[in-house]
C-alpha cells in the first residue's frame, strides 16, 4: 500500500478526487490536494486532516504551466518529494457535433488532455531523480467506446490512454509506471438527479446491473499506486461493472 507516498491529486475536492484522497490518506499516503476554487480546497483539506491524515492543498488551474510548477514545487518543498500523480481534473461541454462550438471543444481538449501532459512533465522532473513515481491518469469508458453528444470529451479521454501508453514506454527506465482506470457510468450528484427510467435505462446497458460509486475508483487508484502493481505500467484499468469489454 502506499503508506508513507506522497501523493499530488488534481481535481480532489469533489466526486472521485474526493474519494480518491480519502482513500489514499486511508492507505498511510501524503495529499497534496489541487483544485480551483480556495475553498473547496480548503474544505478537503480539513476533511482529510480531520480523519487524521496529512494534506496540503493547492489552488491551481492544470492548464497553466507556471501553476502547475508551483503545484510541484509546492509538494517538493512541504514534503521532499512527489511519488504519485493523479491526473482526474477534468470538464464536460457536451453537444452534438453539429452544434458543439469550437471553444467547447478547444476548453475539453485543454483541460482534460493538455492538463494531464503538463502535471505529468513537471512530476516526471522530480520522480526521474527520485527513479520511483506513479502516475494513474482518469480516462473514462467513453474514451475507449465513444458517446454521441460527447465528440470533445471522448476524444479527449481517449488522447488521455495514447498519453498512458506513451509515456509508459517513455518513462519506464526511471521506474517510474502510467497507467489509466476507465470508469463507467459512476453515482453522482448528477446522476442522483435522473428519473427512474433513465436510471433504468443506463443500468441496462451495465452487465452488473448498477451503477458504480467513487469509491470503485478509488480502489483502483490506490492499488495501481501501490507497490503491488509495480510490474504493470501502460494499462487501463477499466471500472464500469462490464459495460465495455
Amino acid at each position: 500500500m502506499p503508506k508513507d507516498r506522497i501523493a499530488v491529486i488534481t481535481g480532489a475536492s469533489r466526486g472521485i478526487g474526493r474519494s480518491i484522497a480519502l482513500a489514499l490518506a486511508a492507505q498511510g499516503a501524503t495529499i497534496v490536494a489541487v483544485d480551483m476554487d480556495q475553498a473547496a480546497t480548503d474544505a478537503i483539506v480539513a476533511e482529510l486532516k480531520a480523519a487524521g491524515g496529512k494534506a496540503l492543498g493547492v489552488v491551481g488551474n492544470v492548464t497553466v504551466p507556471a501553476d502547475v510548477e508551483r503545484m510541484i514545487d509546492a509538494a517538493t518543498e512541504a514534503f521532499g518529494r512527489v511519488d504519485i500523480l493523479v491526473n482526474n481534473a477534468g470538464i464536460t461541454r457536451d453537444g452534438l457535433l453539429m452544434r458543439m462550438k469550437e471553444e467547447d471543444w478547444d476548453a475539453v481538449l485543454t483541460v482534460n488532455l493538455k492538463g494531464a501532459f503538463l502535471c505529468t512533465r513537471a512530476a516526471f522532473k522530480v520522480m526521474s531523480k527520485q527513479r520511483y513515481g506513479r502516475i494513474i491518469n482518469i480516462a473514462s469508458v467513453v474514451g475507449q467506446m465513444g458517446n454521441a453528444g460527447q465528440a470533445n470529451y471522448c476524444a479527449s479521454k481517449a488522447g488521455l490512454i495514447g498519453l498512458t501508453k506513451s509515456n509508459a514506454r517513455e518513462l519506464a527506465k526511471r521506474n517510474v509506471t502510467v497507467n489509466a482506470v476507465a470508469p463507467g457510468f459512476i453515482a453522482t450528484a448528477m446522476t442522483d438527479a435522473l428519473s427512474d427510467k433513465v436510471r433504468a435505462e443506463l443500468t441496462a446497458q451495465i452487465p452488473l446491473e448498477r451503477l458504480g460509486s467513487a469509491d470503485d475508483i478509488a480502489n483502483a487508484v490506490v492499488f495501481l499506486a501501490s507497490e503491488a502493481s509495480g510490474y504493470i505500467t501502460g494499462h487501463v484499468l477499466s471500472v464500469n461493472g462490464g459495460m465495455y469489454m
